[in-house]
């Protein structure tokens, strides 16, 4: 029998810490920094926007309206504030997520829609190193396996016909 503690447990929200919002939703609030303009909000792993980290994860926590500053990437993928989806299934407002590695690493999108119809680009908003927030094509290929994988926010109120305007 071991003294030494195990892996700390991955918090968990608590289900008054989590609203529903919808897909359009989603789009219209990572618009709000600006993306791919001269009012982008420059990406710091060390300051905050609106209460938000102004990195990859505090930018798809605020536009998820999660509480702020948001899960890290790691907890967006596995904390229980998202699920693994096929690639296939992929919808605005869901994230793609790089989680492996460290922290200078790893990676969160959030996805708009497929760029081509073999469906191997896609457009995301994303604060992207050295620039801030962005809304740029990407090519990383999507795998169940891979290291960039698509999840569904678990806190999205579906709504039937509802697409957001690109």
């Amino acid at each position: 029998m071991s003294l030494r503690p195990g892996p700390a447990p991955r918090p968990r929200p608590a289900p008054t810490d989590i609203q529903w919002i919808t897909r359009s939703q989603i789009i219209a609030r990572a618009r709000t920094w600006h993306p791919h303009s001269g009012q982008r909000v420059p990406y710091d792993m060390a300051r905050n926007h609106g209460g938000y980290r102004a990195d990859g994860s505090g930018y798809a926590s605020m536009a998820l309206g999660l509480p702020a500053p948001g899960p890290d990437s790691t907890d967006l993928a596995w904390g229980g504030y998202t699920r693994q989806i096929p690639p296939s299934t992929l919808l605005p407002g869901d994230l793609i997520i790089n989680a492996i590695g460290e922290a200078g690493t790893r990676q969160v999108a959030i996805f708009e829609r497929w760029a081509n119809t073999a469906h191997t680009a896609y457009w995301v908003y994303q604060q992207r190193r050295g620039y801030g927030t962005d809304h740029l094509v990407l090519r990383h290929p999507l795998a169940a396996d891979g290291t960039y994988r698509p999840y569904r926010p678990l806190n999205i109120h579906e709504q039937p016909g509802e697409t957001p305007a690109p």
